[in-house]
């Protein structure tokens, strides 16, 4: 059954697929949902707090591809499909993507914007706890979704037919290289690879003999030993 907030997400998500930020207006979307504007307000509180629910509507269908993903045994395969996958997305949903990272904003994040990280941290945590990371999984994570973002907003800032459709994959093998050991451990920094992998280890099991002070301050040293480079 269609609710009134889902009626009035996607009337918004076409002004925005079609007009852009600038369409999203309280007026437009309360006659595109056949709603009175105090409605959204009692929905929303804010128009900004509108549009954070618009761009979460939009990234549905992204957040559910990436979440159907099948898990390979090749960590680094995984992570190469989920990179495509978004830059995929944010290539074909413009609006969508600018409205939630091409702007600056402040406060907390959306729970689409969450939900994306906390997936990319899924995959970097196979990574480290098989010792393939060269620093933590937390630093791996803000890395490539950072790099993400750039590769995707400087793609769109550019007209179509000015883009350089390598750009994704280069990038992506880039990241690749900063963040991963290769097939092994490197021996040129084997404590950072093992100190990542001890520390997922220990997370993903969490049945350790040590006091929650004993395993913050473990925690602490091995993160400081995997970003060491």
């Amino acid at each position: 059954m269609t609710t009134t907030r889902d009626r009035v997400l996607a009337a918004a998500a076409n002004l925005l697929a079609s007009g852009g930020r600038e369409a999203v207006s309280t007026r437009a979307v309360s006659a595109a949902a056949g709603v009175q504007p105090p409605t959204l307000y009692r929905l929303f509180g804010d128009k900004e707090r509108l549009l954070d629910a618009v761009a979460t509507y939009g990234f549905q269908d992204y957040l559910a591809d990436k979440q159907a993903l099948a898990q390979s045994e090749d960590p680094v395969a995984d992570l190469r499909r989920a990179w495509d996958l978004h830059m995929g997305f944010g290539l074909s949903k413009p609006e969508f993507y600018i409205l939630m990272y091409g702007e600056a904003r402040t406060g907390e994040e959306s729970r689409a914007g969450r939900d994306t990280v906390t997936m990319l941290q899924g995959l970097l945590a196979r990574l480290g706890k098989a010792g393939l990371l060269r620093m933590s999984v937390e630093r791996a994570t803000r890395l490539v979704h950072a790099t993400a973002i750039g590769v995707v907003l400087s793609l769109l800032a550019l007209p179509p037919d000015e883009r350089d459709p390598e750009l994704p994959a280069v990038a992506r093998e880039h990241v690749l290289r900063a963040i991963t050991t290769g097939d092994a451990p490197a021996p040129a920094a084997p404590a950072a690879a093992r100190a990542v992998a001890l520390r997922e280890a220990l997370r993903q099991n969490g049945a350790v003999p040590l006091t929650p002070a004993e395993s913050s301050l473990l925690a602490e040293w091995l993160d400081r030993i995997a970003n060491a480079t």
